[in-house]
């Protein structure tokens, strides 16, 4: 059974007088960028319709996936953040890249939410083909970026 990854219980989330005064980050992958920035604006636009301020959203590039972790250890490190979401997308190809890469940033976001500084969400699409990308960035299946915010939202908010 698939779900719309958009749907969430909005009840479950505090309200823009909290929300107001918290800052997110997201690290977003530019490779597979089709897939990425779609889903990097489902999360700003969720951040921001729940009462986050534009001005406390920070957004930084990195080129691939891998990269996802370095990103969200230098922003946990250097800004004051409350969550942040790692976003990319890896499709399976004809080699083992696609695992050594699945298996490096699910490490390296385990690893830094071990650390109990913020909460690091894991918004990286890991699929076989790039119709399954499409119909989670924004097609049928909704949008993991809209989750991603909203997971950061609960857990900043324990």
């Amino acid at each position: 059974m698939t779900t719309d990854l958009s749907k969430y219980d909005a009840n479950q989330l505090p309200g823009a007088d909290v929300l107001g005064r918290q800052r997110y980050a997201i690290v977003v992958a530019d490779w597979n960028s089709e897939i990425t920035y779609a889903m990097a604006q489902g999360a700003i636009d969720t951040f921001i319709k729940h009462g986050v301020p534009e001005e406390n959203i920070d957004v930084m590039h990195v080129p691939g996936t891998v990269e996802l972790t370095y990103g969200a250890a230098r922003i946990m490190r250097e800004e004051h953040v409350d969550a942040v979401v790692v976003i990319g997308c890896v499709i399976q190809g004809e080699t083992p890249h696609f695992d050594y890469v699945c298996q490096s940033v699910t490490q390296g976001v385990a690893m830094l939410n071990t650390q109990g500084k913020v909460p690091v969400i894991f918004s990286v699409l890991t699929v076989l083909n790039k119709q399954q990308a499409l119909d989670r960035c924004g097609g049928k299946l909704g949008n993991k970026g809209i989750e991603g915010a909203y997971t950061a939202i609960r857990m900043a908010n324990l």
